[in-house]
């Protein structure tokens, strides 16, 4: 199993409580956008099931993705990069038990932290309209199961709830209580809608668990800076899909152009060249690394 505590991702949150800041945690979806994610300087990372949906799957985010192609994402970006590495676990894709084969699977891949969500199975984006959420209490036992399997107290469990949407901001506040109280090392409250529901959670939440805020370009909840997250009182901030969608923008002109002109000469400006991508991915260090073996 990966060494958690090397990430460091407790200490970082137990510092912005100490100093009123936040960690801020961009999406990526494998290994090549981690690395290009820490070679930026992040050393917090969110795997997002809705990425992987998008870019593995070419599809939605409505519960397709299954807990091994998750598992092996985690994989192959642990060996890209040490970062902290926020998993999307949905909903711990079953009951209580898959739950803790979820955490056991997760944290064995190397997840410094791991998300669960209180929607019914299958669920859907966060910020889709037609969500359900299962009973509170139901929740609570698999945040249990959850905690129970874990073998490192460092891995750190995300108790999120969906029903601010389903239900209302208020009865969202109380499940995330609930969370707390079952185990839960991080709440996150989806989708709230104005400032003043996100202030809202903050005053309520804030000192029973660390509180990640959700920006989502185009979503419910309203785009604010980490600072001025961070003075409401969010401790974690992630970006889950920002970069698909800047991807995906950015795919669409690429090949909109090829098909026009029928080369890459009039793109070229906008592309990593042959050396530069190479360069990004360390070609030449791991080909030297590599030529030791051979002497």
């Amino acid at each position: 199993m990966a060494d958690a505590t090397a990430n460091g991702l407790s200490a970082r949150l137990d510092q912005a409580g100490r100093e009123r800041g936040i960690v801020v945690a961009p999406g990526v979806y494998d290994a090549l956008s981690a690395s290009i994610a820490a070679s930026a300087g992040f050393d917090t990372l969110y795997l997002s099931g809705a990425a992987i949906a998008y870019c593995r799957l070419g599809r939605p985010d409505i519960g397709l993705v299954s807990s091994t192609e998750v598992a092996e994402t985690i994989a192959l970006v642990r060996d890209r990069v040490d970062c902290a590495l926020i998993v999307d676990a949905d909903t711990g894709y079953g009951n209580a038990l898959n739950v803790q084969r979820t955490v056991r699977l997760f944290e064995r891949a190397g997840a410094s932290a791991i998300q669960l969500e209180d929607q019914v199975f299958p669920k859907r984006c966060g910020h889709l309209a037609g969500k359900a959420v299962i009973p509170a209490v139901e929740m609570v036992g698999k945040i249990r199961a959850a905690v129970d399997a874990r073998q490192s107290r460092e891995t750190l469990i995300v108790g999120r709830t969906d029903a601010a949407a389903v239900e209302d901001l208020d009865r969202a506040i109380e499940r995330g209580r609930l969370y707390a109280e079952a185990g839960a090392d991080i709440l996150f409250i989806e989708a709230p809608r104005t400032r003043d529901d996100l202030a809202k959670v903050a005053k309520e939440l804030g000192g029973a668990a660390p509180l990640l805020a959700n920006m989502v370009e185009g979503g419910n909840t309203p785009l604010l800076t980490k600072d001025e997250l961070a003075g409401i009182g969010f401790r974690l901030v992630i970006f889950p899909g920002g970069v698909v969608r800047a991807l995906a923008r950015a795919a669409r002109d690429y090949y909109v152009n090829l098909k026009a002109h029928g080369t890459n000469v009039a793109f070229q400006d906008r592309m990593f060249d042959f050396q530069e991508l190479n360069d990004l991915l360390g070609t030449a260090e791991i080909l030297k690394n590599g030529r030791r073996y051979e002497e």
